[in-house]
């Protein structure tokens, strides 16, 4: 008698779980007979969601479990004979959607190249050669440099580094701004590159990898490759792929994405200027910090991670002292150049007296002068874009705002344009104003643009070039403004942040800081902190060659403790006195912060769901909850905004504080009125 044919779906269905590109941890999906044993962890596949979508996704795992309730569909396609992601990525991926409380496939979204999708592959590649044209060639190996010896500050900065290693896992190389860590860096590929061991190099800034690139392959040649999010699709694909193959790319240096690539034996990380804000994401999800991000990473390969900066964030520094990492110092400029001098302007004075032209103190004129006749080159910082920060009615002061978002929309001069920096509202100055009719206005405050047309007039010999967000939002036009500088083809350099980021420029004798108090006057407790890192920063592109560099730091709080502290270069001062008040309000390094935001269309609605967001997650937390409040910019692209406080003791689990969040986000939005509710998390936010 013949056996019955035992029922199809004990013995032969297969599941996955696949990872799709949107907001969800992922879906589960029936895998058909004819790729059984073929579709596995880690591969790309096509499938369908809802009526007539179809996305790629990547399988997270095979299984046997039919999912209850719901009507399974097909894997339509199969992208891959053997997997894309390996299992150092896929944990990093899982750390970071549950460390950061956010879905698993923002963070596939994030990670992977955007051309890693089912289209024609060659059409893609000749659309990418044509935009950019001749891709240049390797470079010869026998015309590599050899390495500059250290000098003895450098060598026992590195001794003391390995020294550190043999500890512990990270070490903190608290090194002045010129004081040589790139030579230690490139010493240390070097071993590692010796021993056949991989390496990734970060820094915060796309703009940087221009000039680090070229020191960098003088030594290492092709063995190493440049990743970051302004190349083309193509191109991060091209290099992905070559990271999967049997000969990958010993060096990566690259901005925050870099650390999402195929590696198969990380042994070193350096995250260069670690303390930079660039580092964290900020729009859209996955909110991560690449700096902790990397040493997960590390973590992941037992790798070393190497953690470079002059001006260390406080949470590195306070871990360096109180033992999880090793602190080296290295207090020595290159050469025993000297540290610039900060001179402090008090502009509230000099505006006093009507001495100033524009936001040029006559001290600053001066010393511009000086320094062009001695064919010198000059940085100014001025932290605001545009032309100025908004345009006033003469007569019945009515200032034009983003309908949008709650700001005033910022006039761009040269563009004559009104433009939001929050959603990009754009529209035309306008030719008189619509509440009175007047047709004069006045502009309030001082951006880049203004400060460009300023040093025209006061100086319209000299050659000028302007690095902000409007001229530098490329990849190309990074590298074009900073080779030309490097060059000297340009006299002055004017920028906003980009500028202080460890650019290396040997012919710059003066910085100007035009208004330190931008910095210094903002409602937030990190501010001080980032002031005195960011000013620092911009002062030590100043006198990085032969003659020491002089520093204009104009402000109207000459006499506060945080000024004092900056031109004596005293971080420890500043770092203890900070402290102190950290501790006493619980803030970090001391406690986790996490800000819950809540948006919605409807601001008297949005105000009832915050309050019982607030209530429920009181219920839990206690007073570790502060809010809801509205932050200072309370609407952006049309959503209303609040802000709810989390202060988490590091003793907590972060997996029960995820748990208890998402559990009460599910209770909220099961509520008719939370229909239209958006809520996400910042872990760590800056």
């Amino acid at each position: 008698m013949l056996l019955e044919k035992p029922p199809q779906d004990i013995f032969y269905l297969k599941y996955a779980d696949i990872i799709l590109p949107i907001a969800f941890d992922g879906f589960t999906y029936l895998v058909p007979p004819n790729m059984e044993g073929r579709v596995v962890r880690g591969c790309r596949v096509v499938v369908p969601l809802g009526k007539n979508k179809i996305y790629t996704g990547v399988v997270l795992r095979v299984h046997d479990q039919q999912p209850q309730g719901v009507e399974m569909k097909s894997i339509i396609e199969l992208l891959d004979e053997t997997p894309v992601i390996n299992e150092q990525q896929f944990a990093l991926w899982l750390w970071i959607a549950h460390y950061y409380i956010c879905p698993l496939g923002d963070v596939m979204k994030c990670a992977l190249p955007g051309a890693m999708k089912p289209q024609d592959e060659q059409a893609l590649k000749e659309k990418d050669r044509k935009r950019r044209g001749a891709v240049p060639t390797d470079i010869d190996p026998y015309s590599l440099r050899p390495l500059n010896p250290l000098s003895p500050y450098q060598q026992k900065a590195l001794d003391e580094i390995d020294a550190g290693f043999s500890q512990k896992e990270t070490v903190l190389l608290h090194g002045v701004t010129s004081s040589g860590k790139t030579e230690i860096y490139i010493h240390l590929i070097d071993r590692y590159m010796r021993q056949g061991k991989q390496i990734l190099y970060l820094l915060p800034e796309i703009a940087l990898t221009t000039q680090m690139t070229e020191r960098l392959r003088a030594f290492f040649g092709d063995k190493m490759a440049v990743y970051h999010s302004k190349f083309t699709d193509v191109q991060r694909l091209d290099i992905y792929k070559r990271q999967l193959s049997s000969s990958p790319y010993q060096l990566i240096l690259g901005a925050r994405s870099a650390i999402f690539l195929p590696f198969t034996d990380l042994a070193l990380v350096i995250v260069d200027e670690e303390h930079e804000q660039s580092y964290k994401q900020q729009e859209p999800a996955p909110r991560y910090h690449a700096r902790n991000t990397a040493l997960m990473l590390a973590h992941l390969f037992r790798a070393k991670t190497l953690l470079g900066t002059a001006t260390p964030s406080f949470e590195v520094y306070h871990l360096a002292h109180k033992g999880p990492y090793a602190y080296v110092q290295l207090s020595h400029r290159h050469r025993d150049m000297q540290l610039p001098t900060i001179e402090v302007v008090d502009i509230k004075e000099s505006k006093r007296k009507r001495q100033m032209k524009g936001p040029f103190s006559p001290r600053l004129i001066e010393v511009m002068r000086q320094a062009l006749q001695r064919g010198e080159q000059i940085i100014l910082f001025q932290n605001r874009r545009g032309f100025a920060n908004f345009i006033e009615c003469k007569q019945c002061g009515w200032v034009p705002r983003c309908p949008h978002c709650d700001v005033t929309l910022t006039h761009h001069k040269r563009q004559e344009t009104l433009v939001c920096h929050y959603c990009g509202h754009t529209v035309r100055l306008p030719e008189s104003c619509p509440a009175c009719g007047e047709t004069a206005f006045v502009s309030r405050g001082t951006g880049t643009e203004k400060v460009e047309e300023n040093i025209s007039t006061l100086f319209p010999e000299a050659v000028t070039l302007r690095m902000d967000l409007d001229t530098a939002n490329s990849r190309q036009q990074y590298e074009s403004i900073i080779t030309q500088f490097a060059r000297h083809e340009a006299d002055i350099l004017i920028g906003t942040q980009m500028v202080t980021k460890g650019l290396d420029f040997d012919n710059v004798s003066v910085v100007g800081i035009l208004d330190a108090d931008t910095l210094l006057n903002v409602p937030d407790f990190r501010s001080y902190e980032y002031a005195f890192q960011t000013l620092s920063q911009v002062a030590g592109r100043a006198g990085r060659d032969k003659s020491p560099g002089l520093v204009i730091l104009q402000t109207r709080s000459a006499e506060s403790d945080i000024i004092k502290q900056i031109t004596q270069a005293n971080y420890w001062e500043m770092f203890c006195q900070q402290m102190t008040e950290r501790k006493l309000f619980h803030y970090p390094p001391f406690y986790r912060l996490i800000y819950v935001y809540l948006k919605h269309r409807d601001d008297r609605l949005l105000d009832h769901l915050a309050d019982d967001a607030a209530r429920r997650l009181r219920a839990v937390f206690g007073e570790r909850i502060l809010g809801p409040d509205r932050p200072p910019v309370s609407r952006i692209q049309s959503l209303y905004i609040r802000k709810i406080m989390i202060k988490v003791e590091h003793a907590a689990s972060p997996a029960k504080v995820r748990e208890s969040l998402l559990a009460i986000q599910r209770d909220i939005m099961s509520t008719p009125a939370a229909k239209a509710l958006y809520i996400y998390y910042d872990v760590d936010p800056l």
